[in-house]
């Protein structure tokens, strides 16, 4: 399956109309860059199922994490530690920020995407409180990057496929994104919104052509989780912001407005160990 051309130029005039609406909102990002001679990062992930690595059991559905390497320079490197499942709450409570911060370098990124979990009223061990243990979960994620040189950025949720009856794309995220958005302000930290630029892209994109986005095969719908075209798709979104935000520089990223084969992405075998 290609990623067409058709596709592609819909998909890049969505995103300029989401960068569009969606300004950088971190100024002063740039400053946190090293100084002194260049190294490539390491873009550490952390966050759920939307952004996480799948393996062969679960293809076609493809975490944006997985595309997000093709977007940056090709000595960068993506450390994706986002886990199917995981909320702020339950990441830090197995201990999976701990990794993270042992392996993670000044200069490198940590880039933090949780809510679609956090939301669950019905699990105790993932629900957190927007305002209150979400809110402090993401600072806990801020301070141990700073504590260690690196530099922290925060992403709202990538938005679900929903629409109304009338064809609007809808909010499913209640209010985290402005909880995160609020802690950003407060620390002074990069935000990539991606759930309003992903909203703007499925608004421009509609509810048909959206479902060639979505998880969507003969046995399910999947309107949370992506294949390989909607993965790219939000992948790019996420380069974009990082580029657009001043986090990273014009020659940190590459290939935002050229396809990208869906041929490229694959599907490992899972692992015995894996969580």
């Amino acid at each position: 399956m290609t990623f067409t051309r058709r596709r592609l130029v819909t998909a890049g005039a969505g995103l300029a109309l989401a960068l569009a609406a969606a300004p950088a909102t971190a100024a002063g990002a740039a400053a946190h860059r090293p100084r002194g001679p260049r190294r490539m990062r390491t873009v550490h992930l952390a966050g759920d199922s939307t952004a996480a690595q799948k393996y062969a059991d679960a293809a076609p559905e493809t975490g944006w994490g997985m595309v997000l390497p093709f977007f940056l320079h090709k000595g960068a490197e993506v450390a994706n530690h986002a886990v199917n499942g995981r909320s702020t709450k339950s990441f830090l409570d197995e201990g999976r920020l701990d990794p993270i911060l042992a392996a993670i370098r000044p200069g490198d990124l940590l880039l933090v995407q949780f809510g679609h979990n956090d939301q669950k009223t019905e699990d105790p061990t993932r629900y957190t409180d927007p305002w209150g243990s979400y809110q402090d979960n993401l600072r806990l994620f801020v301070e141990g990057a700073r504590e260690r040189g690196a530099l922290p950025v925060l992403a709202t949720s990538v938005e679900r496929r929903r629409f109304a009856a009338d064809g609007t794309a809808l909010r499913t995220h209640g209010e985290y994104p402005a909880a995160m958005r609020e802690v950003a302000r407060e620390e002074g930290v990069a935000l990539l919104d991606v759930q309003e630029q992903s909203l703007a892209l499925w608004q421009k994109l509609g509810p048909e052509t959206t479902k060639s986005y979505f998880n969507w095969t003969p046995t399910e719908q999947d309107n949370t989780h992506f294949n390989p075209p909607g993965a790219i798709a939000v992948a790019r979104l996420v380069a974009a912001s990082l580029l657009h935000t001043r986090v990273l520089a014009p020659g940190d990223t590459r290939r935002l407005d050229q396809e990208i084969p869906t041929e490229w992405i694959t599907w490992p075998e899972p692992e015995e160990s894996r969580a």
